[in-house]
């Protein structure tokens, strides 16, 4: 599906982005992978093999998102595709309830999921007019940014940057239409990845999590739910397809989930 493709994936080192670079190596691309820890960079590019590349860098650093594409140039001979994944929960730094959310809690969430995400998709844009070619984006986003549950995910300010994910998928996906460049969102429910350890180690959430995400036996999902749909939106078999959004919930969006007795 992505033979020959060159493909960039900002939080490629772990979890979902970890999950989706292999998938694209195992489709025929050619991968280029960043995370903000040296060790799990070093990791990925020895699980991955000859045909990726791990770097280690922070997403909201504004060099970042361009050294990948330029090593993706330099190693690889082009860049066809961007996959951000990169971002967070802010609850350990003060997001939470809107009433309880702290000065830093804020500047860190939108820091971590939102910030990070304009500066990748623009290094993208950047990028693939500089070759005077089209060209995917494939954005992160989550199933909190348009189907709220309060009782166990309360963290306001992240959902704010989720909603504002798909915004700026759609509203870009409009502008760069015309150039080939195309934008689109996946918005997973709960996923097992280092980021969702609270939930996934807390048996009251889990019994909840079996009511609200129903398919597959009510489980948590798992990074390679994902892989599939990624591969499809940067392949050529998306090529006239953008502005949209997947929601790859288990059935979230469509059930109410039943808050269990304590």
């Amino acid at each position: 599906m992505l033979t020959n493709k060159k493909i960039v994936v900002m939080g490629g080192t772990t979890g979902l982005g970890l999950s989706a670079a292999r998938a694209f190596v195992k489709q025929g691309a050619r991968v280029v992978v960043m995370g903000r820890n040296p060790e799990s960079a070093k990791a990925a590019r020895e699980i991955m093999g000859q045909n990726a590349r791990a770097l280690s860098g922070d997403a909201t650093d504004p060099g970042s998102a361009p050294r990948c594409i330029q090593t993706c140039l330099s190693e690889f001979g082009g860049f066809d595709g961007f996959y951000h994944v990169a971002g967070g929960s802010g609850r350990r730094m003060g997001d939470g309830p809107l009433h309880e959310v702290t000065d830093a809690g804020i500047e860190a969430t939108l820091n971590l999921n939102l910030t990070s995400l304009i500066l990748s998709n623009r290094a993208a844009v950047q990028g693939f007019l500089e070759q005077g070619k089209g060209g995917a984006i494939l954005n992160m986003g989550s199933v909190l940014g348009e189907s709220p549950s309060p009782q166990f995910f309360s963290t306001h300010v992240y959902a704010a940057t989720k909603a504002a994910a798909v915004g700026l998928t759609k509203s870009c996906a409009a502008y760069y239409a015309a150039h080939d460049i195309r934008f689109n969102l996946l918005a997973p429910a709960l996923v097992e990845t280092p980021m969702a350890k609270r939930a996934a180690e807390d048996e009251t959430i889990l019994r909840f999590i079996a009511t609200k995400q129903p398919l597959d036996g009510g489980r948590i999902g798992k990074p390679e739910d994902l892989d599939a749909a990624a591969c499809f939106f940067l392949s050529d078999g998306a090529r006239f397809c953008t502005g949209q959004t997947l929601f790859i919930d288990g059935g979230w969006t469509v059930s109410e989930g039943q808050i269990p007795y304590a």
